[in-house]
């Protein structure tokens, strides 16, 4: 479970130093090596709050919303993703349309993200909207009741 933390901008630039660096590896079929990219660690977020809730912004382009799925248990959030192949993707011609694959950088597979708040949120109002490759979390927060005093009798 990863909590959220502050920027940092210096750690920043040095994860997006590696980031995307393609990983090569030798195609057997043919002499040209396939560039494979390695899978994504996380995707981006931007968590905000106020006094009422707090706002999620996740980005998650190419994804399909059914591919989606958001786990609240408390105040901690879990958002994976699992994207699927939509045509098998090998090494080897494609016999029947000619294809040879040359380079494959799109990933297909299963990230997640997980992350504790501050509050506990009220999972029944919480709210999940999906568009334009930007997933939008509005969770408020659980309303605190009061301690409740109890008289001595």
């Amino acid at each position: 479970m990863l909590n959220i933390t502050r920027f940092n901008a210096l750690e920043d630039a040095f994860e997006n130093m590696y980031r995307g660096v393609p990983v090569w590896l030798p195609n057997l079929e043919t002499r040209a090596p396939v560039a494979r990219a390695p899978a994504p660690a996380q995707f981006r977020m931007d968590v905000t709050e106020n006094d009422q809730e707090y706002q999620v912004l996740a980005e998650l382009p190419g994804v399909k919303k059914e591919e989606i799925s958001i786990t609240i248990d408390g105040n901690e959030i879990a958002v994976s993703v699992e994207v699927k192949h939509e045509k098998e993707v090998t090494h080897e011609k494609d016999v029947k349309n000619g294809e040879t694959l040359l380079c494959a950088e799109r990933y297909y597979g299963k990230i997640q993200r997980a992350f504790t708040l501050g509050q506990e949120v009220d999972e029944a109002t919480a709210k999940a909207k999906y568009n334009d490759g930007v997933l939008e979390l509005t969770l408020p927060k659980k309303t605190v009741a009061p301690a409740k005093r109890l008289a001595v009798h």
